[in-house]
C-alpha cells in the first residue's frame, strides 16, 4: 500500500510545478495534526505541510503549563497506538511528559521538517475554478493545497469571563492556559476563578505555598478519586522487554473505561451509582457540613464534565483556603467584591475558566464552494458527517471536529479513527482519478438527525448548563456512543456518501 502511494505521488506534479504549496495542508501540530503528518509519511506521502501558529509543536500540551497540569486519561491509552511509550512515569502523565512524548514522535518519524512554525492561518477559501484551497496567513503569505486537514482541536481559545472592573486590577492576572511563570505565588493572596478541570489541578498545587487562596466556585463539579500512582521500575522494564505486555495493559484500560458510556448515553440513571461514590468522596474528606453542602453538586453526574483528583477536597479544607460561592459583583484595583458586599484583597488573579470549545474556527475565516461561509453555516450549531467532513466544503477534513468529544475514554482513539478515514479519502481520490470529495448534503442531514436524536436522550441533555452546549443549547461537542462504534463506522471511506469530481 505504501509503495502504491509512492507511485501515485510520483505521478503527480510537484508543488512548485503545479502551483501548489503542497498537496495536503495540515493545520496544527498537536496530537491531531502531528498524528496526521506521521501517518501520511508512513503511508508513503511526503507531499504535505503542517502550519503551526506557535514556535513549537504540542497543541494544548504546549499551551497548558500551569501547576499540576496532567492528563485525566491513563497514560498508556493517551498515546498513539503505533508509538506506545513503555516509560510513562505515572498512571496519569503530567504535562511536561506528554509534551516530551510528542516531541520524540516528531523527531523519530522525521516530520518536524514539514512543520512551518509561527504560521497562523487567518483564512481558507476554496477556489471553485482551480479546485484548490487558498490559505492566507497572519503575515500575508498565500498557500494553495488540494486537501486541507484542520487539526486545531477544541482546547486552544481561552475563555475569560467579562467581569466588571477586571481591567482595573493592578496585580498579575492570567488564564491558566497562559500561566505567567514569572509570578512567584509564595506568600501571596491568590484568587482562583472557575471550578473546572484546570482548577482542580491548580488549587491543590498552589494552596500549600500561598498565604491565602480564595476559590470562586459558581457550580461545584462532580469529582471522583483519580487513583494515580507511579509505575514501578519493574513494570517499565516489563513494558520495554515485552511490548505485548504494554498492549495488554492498554487494552485493559480501554475496556475498563469504555462501558462507562452506557451511563452517559443509554440510561443516565446509571449515573446515580457513580454519584454515590462522588458524595462519599466529599464526605470522606470534608467534615464541615456547610462546606460539604457548597461542594455537593445538584445536577446529574455527567451533565457537566466529571473530574478526577486525589487531592482536590484535601486542598479545600486547608485553613488558608476559602470556597467562595457568592457571585462576583466587581473587581477593584486590589481585590474582588462579591454580591454580598464583602471585599477580599487579592495579589494575583487566576482564571481557570476553560476554553471556548464551541468556537472551533475562532480567528479563522473558512469559505467553501461558491463562497459559502462556515461561520454562517454553523451559526445555529455545527453540522458535519462524523465530525470529519462538511457538505459544501470539498476536500476539507476535520480532526476532533464537531460531536467527536468524549466523556469516558481517550480522544487519541477517536483521532486515530479520523486519521484513518482521511487516509481512506485520499486513496479513494487517487484510485478514482478525482480531484475533490464533498459529502452529500442528504447524507450529512440524515447523520445529523440520527446523532441528535441520540444526544437528546443523553445525560448531557439532562438540564444543566455546560461547555458541551453552544449558545443555542445544542450539543455540538460530544459523541453519543461507544468509541469502537465510531471506529467501525469510520473504518472505510465510502465514495457513495460523497460527490466526487
Amino acid at each position: 500500500m505504501a509503495e502504491q502511494a509512492r507511485q501515485r505521488q510520483r505521478k503527480r506534479p510537484n508543488g512548485s510545478a503545479s502551483g501548489l504549496t503542497a498537496r495536503i495542508g495540515i493545520l496544527g501540530s498537536g496530537f491531531s495534526g502531528l498524528g496526521m503528518a506521521i501517518r501520511l509519511k508512513l503511508d508513503g506521502c511526503e507531499d504535505f505541510v503542517v502550519l503551526e501558529k506557535a514556535a513549537d509543536l504540542g497543541g494544548t500540551w504546549r499551551e497548558n503549563t500551569y501547576p499540576g497540569a496532567a492528563c485525566d486519561v491513563p497514560s498508556h491509552l493517551y498515546c498513539y497506538s503505533f508509538e506506545p511509550n513503555p516509560d510513562w512515569s505515572r498512571l496519569f502523565a503530567p504535562q511536561a511528559e506528554i509534551l516530551a512524548y510528542l516531541r520524540r514522535c516528531a523527531d523519530k518519524y522525521d516530520v518536524r521538517r514539514f512543520i512551518q512554525f509561527q504560521t497562523e492561518v487567518v483564512s481558507a477559501r476554496f477556489d471553485d475554478a482551480a479546485r484548490l484551497w487558498e490559505v492566507r496567513t497572519r503575515d500575508g503569505r498565500v498557500m494553495h493545497f488540494q486537501i486541507l486537514v484542520a487539526g486545531k482541536g477544541a482546547l486552544h481559545v481561552p475563555s475569560v469571563p467579562k467581569l466588571d472592573g477586571a481591567e482595573r486590577f493592578r496585580g498579575p492576572a492570567f488564564h491558566s492556559a497562559q500561566w505567567d511563570h514569572s509570578v512567584d505565588l509564595t506568600g501571596k493572596r491568590v484568587a482562583v476563578i472557575g471550578s473546572g478541570a484546570s482548577a482542580i489541578q491548580v488549587v491543590p498545587s498552589i494552596a500549600p505555598r500561598v498565604a491565602r487562596l480564595d476559590y470562586y466556585q459558581r457550580t461545584p463539579p462532580w469529582v471522583l478519586p483519580r487513583g494515580d500512582r507511579d509505575y514501578s521500575r519493574l513494570e517499565k522494564q516489563l513494558f520495554r522487554a515485552l511490548p505485548f505486555a504494554g498492549w495488554l495493559h492498554r487494552q485493559r484500560i480501554y475496556w475498563t473505561l469504555e462501558p462507562r458510556v452506557l451511563a452517559f448515553t443509554v440510561d443516565p440513571r446509571i449515573m446515580s451509582l457513580a454519584a454515590r461514590l462522588g458524595r462519599r468522596n466529599i464526605a470522606r474528606h470534608v467534615a464541615d457540613r456547610e462546606l460539604r453542602s457548597k461542594l455537593t453538586p445538584r445536577y446529574t453526574m455527567g451533565c457537566k464534565r466529571t473530574l478526577i483528583s486525589d487531592d482536590y477536597y484535601q486542598a479545600l479544607v486547608r485553613p488558608n483556603v476559602e470556597v467562595v460561592t457568592d457571585g462576583i459583583a466587581e473587581i477593584r484595583e486590589s481585590g474582588i467584591v462579591t454580591k454580598d458586599g464583602r471585599v477580599r484583597d487579592v495579589d494575583v488573579l487566576v482564571y481557570c475558566t476553560g476554553f471556548k470549545v464551541s468556537e472551533l474556527l475562532s480567528g479563522m475565516d473558512i469559505r467553501g464552494a461558491a463562497g459559502r461561509s462556515l461561520a454562517d453555516d454553523w451559526s445555529e450549531g455545527a453540522r458535519s458527517f462524523y465530525g470529519i467532513t462538511v457538505s459544501g466544503y470539498p476536500n476539507l477534513f476535520f480532526l476532533m471536529g464537531p460531536n467527536t468529544g468524549l466523556g469516558h475514554n481517550s480522544m487519541i482513539y477517536m483521532i486515530e479513527s479520523q486519521i484513518h478515514y482521511v487516509l481512506g479519502a485520499i486513496r479513494s481520490l487517487d484510485e478514482r482519478g478525482a480531484a475533490t470529495a464533498d459529502v452529500r448534503p442528504d447524507v450529512q442531514e440524515r447523520f445529523s438527525e440520527r446523532l441528535h436524536r441520540r444526544l437528546d436522550r443523553s445525560v448531557w441533555a439532562s438540564g444543566c448548563q455546560s461547555w458541551y452546549l453552544d449558545e443555542q443549547g445544542r450539543n455540538s461537542t460530544t459523541w453519543p456512543g461507544f468509541t469502537f462504534e465510531y471506529r467501525a463506522r469510520t473504518r472505510r471511506f465510502d465514495p457513495a456518501h460523497y460527490q466526487l469530481a
